[in-house]
């Protein structure tokens, strides 16, 4: 009786804590909302800013890829795709963008006619991240298997680079220079690799679980990494340490950006606990523990500066103007939130 007794008031102090505590929102005026494109069908993988900060593309589970005008959310172009997409990435001169899809294949379209260009060779699966080179000659991209690859968009060739262990890569990064590329994914690992030559430089193990996201500071002295166990982690990429860990309460941290002065970071995460991710998902629960999804921090302090929850679910993806101007927020609540920034 008594122990029957004990695991019921274990169960219900458990549910709870997962229902009704949650990271607590940090008040700030930072960002405000602007915008909300509700377009899409199901929930938005991905969301970027083209380089001029005029166009904003997404994609996601619908399988369409929106081109959306910043200053009023009008969608002037969509790129159809079979499957769902997870990603994408505008082209440096801002005239290509770059997908790729659960058919493990990438893309390169046309910005201004919607015209498919050219199609990569297929990977063995999803392709869950990718980015072009700054020169914006090569496409990197990263798949399930450990796969990562550099595709010339030019001369069509593919390089396979060899190095992670079994599981998906799910985001990379050129460095600003383009010498080297950054893939991190599912076996914990951060990957840095020498561009040229296709070969691993070094290999980072601080985090304890997958790692969701990674981006570089605009001058190329910092790296930001994004991880399920929590944490974002920033790196100095002069001798690959950790000079700080953010911690925000949340679950899994799945998208990080740096501004373009370098000075703050903003994150895009999971913050419901695992009784609430149920409820939402079977449910449709929309109670307290949905938490706070969107972050703005200091980099040099690493002061939580502002938070925000008006998704109402996760946040797949973040992104800031190149002229600092403006935050995007991808949510697997089928909308893309444009936010307005001001200065602090």
């Amino acid at each position: 009786m008594l122990l029957g007794l004990l695991v019921i008031a274990i169960l219900a102090a458990w549910s709870v804590e997962q229902l009704f505590t949650g990271a607590a929102p940090r008040s700030g005026s930072m960002a405000t909302p602007h915008l909300t494109f509700a377009g899409h069908d199901l929930g938005v993988w991905t969301v970027r800013f083209s380089p001029s900060s005029d166009v904003v593309a997404s994609a996601g589970i619908d399988s369409v890829v929106r081109v959306w005008q910043r200053s009023d959310g009008i969608e002037v172009r969509s790129f159809q795709h079979q499957v769902g997409v997870p990603a994408l990435a505008f082209s440096p001169d801002g005239e290509r963008i770059a997908t790729g899809s659960y058919d493990g294949i990438v893309r390169l379209w046309d910005v201004t006619d919607g015209q498919l260009i050219a199609i990569a060779p297929a990977h063995d699966g999803t392709v869950w991240g990718l980015t072009f080179s700054p020169d914006g000659r090569m496409v990197a991209s990263g798949s399930v298997h450990g796969a990562v690859r550099l595709w010339n968009v030019s001369s069509g060739e593919v390089k396979s680079l060899a190095g992670h262990r079994e599981g998906d890569v799910w985001s990379l990064a050129f460095s600003p220079d383009g010498e080297t590329l950054v893939s991190a994914g599912h076996d914990h690992l951060i990957k840095i690799w020498d561009v040229s030559s296709g070969d691993v430089i070094r290999s980072l193990d601080e985090h304890s679980e997958a790692i969701v996201s990674v981006a570089y500071n605009p001058d190329g002295t910092m790296l930001a990494s994004g991880s399920d166990d929590k944490t974002i982690k920033l790196w100095d990429t002069r001798d690959w340490s950790v000079t700080r860990t953010l911690t925000g309460e949340s679950e899994c941290v799945y998208g990080v950006a740096f501004g373009p002065d370098g000075t703050t970071l903003i994150s895009g995460s999971r913050d419901k606990k695992v009784l609430g991710e149920f409820l939402q998902y079977h449910f449709g629960y929309t109670g307290s523990a949905n938490g706070v999804t969107l972050r703005i921090w200091d980099v040099e302090s690493g002061e939580l500066l502002q938070s925000m929850n008006e998704h109402s679910d996760d946040v797949s993806s973040v992104a800031y103007s190149a002229d600092g101007k403006f935050l995007a927020s991808a949510s697997q609540d089928s909308t893309v939130r444009i936010w307005r920034v001001f200065d602090f």
